[in-house]
């Protein structure tokens, strides 16, 4: 067994553009790098209630298209909702976060994120404009060699 040695916590900023996905599998594989991780688990966090994070296929982009129009289905803007303070596009928003994560662990080789061939850690923006959004990067395992 390996002994972890190496602990760190980054808070990427991230902007949208509104209802879809981000990819951003490249920018936590750089700080893993930066960093100087090795072997070792990366927990991604999102600081926020409406917007998720999600692993999914990073080949077909229909495959993204699809997801939101599901999404839409499941928690559509013209439902009677109580909550409308914050927009039509806010109490989904809030319903999408709660069906997928605000949370990921992913095993790390060799200070990279051991996806598989077709997958991507992506930021699922729910609200219908833009935002910056935080996604914390907590890394715990061996230095790289």
């Amino acid at each position: 067994m390996q002994r972890a040695d190496r602990q760190f916590i980054e808070t990427l900023a991230i902007d949208t553009h509104g209802r879809g996905f981000t990819d951003i599998s490249r920018r936590v594989n750089e700080v893993l790098a930066a960093e100087g991780a090795g072997d070792g688990l990366a927990t991604l966090f999102i600081r926020h209630t409406s917007a998720s994070l999600t692993i999914q296929e990073n080949a077909d982009p229909d495959v993204r298209t699809d997801l939101l129009a599901a999404f839409d289905r499941l928690a559509p803007e013209n439902a009677p909702y109580v909550h409308t303070m914050e927009g039509p596009d806010d109490m989904p928003a809030h319903i999408k976060t709660a069906l997928t994560d605000t949370s990921l662990s992913i095993p790390v080789s060799r200070g990279r994120l051991m996806l598989g061939t077709w997958q991507g850690i992506y930021l699922f923006e729910h609200r219908a404009r833009p935002h910056r959004r935080e996604v914390v990067v907590h890394f715990l395992g061996s230095e790289r060699a």
